[in-house]
C-alpha cells in the first residue's frame, strides 16, 4: 500500500523521475488576504498562524533542517532559496544536489551521484527533481504557514467533532500556482489549541470517486520561533511517517549548500 503522494517515487535512476503529486507552493511569500476568500476562513486562517508563533517568526526562520520519511534529508536557506538534499535513490544510487529553488529546477547547481559529479540533462533532471521534492516535502512540514499565500482560496466548511474535539474546517483551493493546481486540501483546526491537528486532501492525479486521504499532524513542538509537527499518521490506516529530526537554525556555514 502507497501513500499519496507516493515518497518513494522521487530521484529513481534517470530519466524516470519526477511525479510530483502536492501542490506546494513556492517559499517565501508575502502573506496578503485574498478578497474573493470567505471571512471566517481567514479568521481561522489567522488564528492559526498565531498559534504556531505568529507570521513575523515564520518569515524571520532562516535555516530549517528536516528528513523525509527517512528518504531525503534537506537543508533550506528560507530567506535566500539555497538547498542541499540527499538521499539514496530507490535504484541504491547515492546523491546529493546543491541548488537554488528560486531558480524551479531550471538554474544551475551541482549534482553528485555516487561521490561522483554529473552533468549534462542528467543534471539537468537531477535538479528538476530536487526543486520537485522540495515543493513536495516542504509542504508535508510547513503546509499550515501557507494558507494566506497568493493564488490560495480559503473556505469555511464549518464545525467536525472528532474524538470529543471541535475542529474548524477550512478548504483550500488554488489558482495556477504550484505544480499540482487541481489538489484540493482541507485543514482541521482545533478550536482548543488553534493548532492544525489533521488534512485531508484530493489529489488532481485522483479520480472524482476517489475519497480524501486524511493523516494527523501530531506532536506539535517549538522550533526556534516556530511550532511544527514531526509525525504523520494516516486516518483509518496503520502508516506513520516522520519529519524528524527537525532542526531550525540562525546561522549555517556556507559550505553547507557548496560542497558535497
Amino acid at each position: 500500500m502507497s501513500i499519496h503522494p507516493t515518497p518513494g517515487r522521487f530521484f529513481r535512476k534517470a530519466p524516470i523521475w519526477l511525479v510530483v503529486f502536492l501542490c506546494g507552493l513556492a517559499f517565501p511569500v508575502s502573506a496578503e488576504p485574498d478578497d474573493g476568500t470567505d471571512p471566517e476562513a481567514l479568521r481561522v486562517a489567522d488564528r492559526l498562524m498565531t498559534a504556531l508563533g505568529g507570521q513575523e517568526a515564520w518569515e524571520s526562520t532562516r535555516y530549517i533542517e528536516f528528513d523525509f520519511f527517512g528518504r531525503r534529508h534537506h537543508v533550506w536557506d528560507k530567506h535566500t532559496g539555497r538547498h542541499r538534499v540527499e538521499g539514496e535513490s530507490r535504484d541504491g544510487e547515492k546523491y546529493i544536489v546543491l541548488h537554488n529553488v528560486q531558480d524551479r529546477g531550471e538554474g544551475g547547481g551541482e549534482v553528485f551521484v555516487n561521490g561522483e559529479p554529473v552533468e549534462g540533462e542528467a543534471a539537468r533532471q537531477w535538479l528538476q527533481n530536487a526543486y520537485g521534492g522540495w515543493i513536495n516535502d516542504t509542504y508535508w512540514l510547513a503546509m499550515p504557514y501557507k494558507l494566506r499565500d497568493p493564488g490560495v482560496h480559503l473556505s469555511y466548511e464549518g464545525t467536525e467533532k472528532i474524538d470529543d474535539r471541535t475542529y474548524d474546517v477550512v478548504s483550500l483551493s488554488f489558482d495556477q500556482v504550484g505544480l499540482t493546481p487541481g489538489d484540493r486540501y482541507w485543514a482541521y483546526v482545533n478550536r482548543e489549541t488553534g493548532l492544525m491537528d489533521r488534512w485531508a486532501y484530493h489529489l488532481q492525479s485522483m479520480t472524482e470517486e476517489d475519497p480524501p486521504t486524511a493523516w494527523d499532524w501530531i506532536g506539535w513542538t517549538r522550533y526556534g520561533d516556530i511550532l511544527l509537527s514531526p509525525t504523520r499518521k494516516q486516518v483509518d490506516g496503520d502508516r506513520e511517517l516522520s519529519l524528524a529530526p527537525i532542526t531550525v537554525r540562525s546561522s549555517v556555514p556556507d559550505s553547507v549548500f557548496e560542497e558535497p
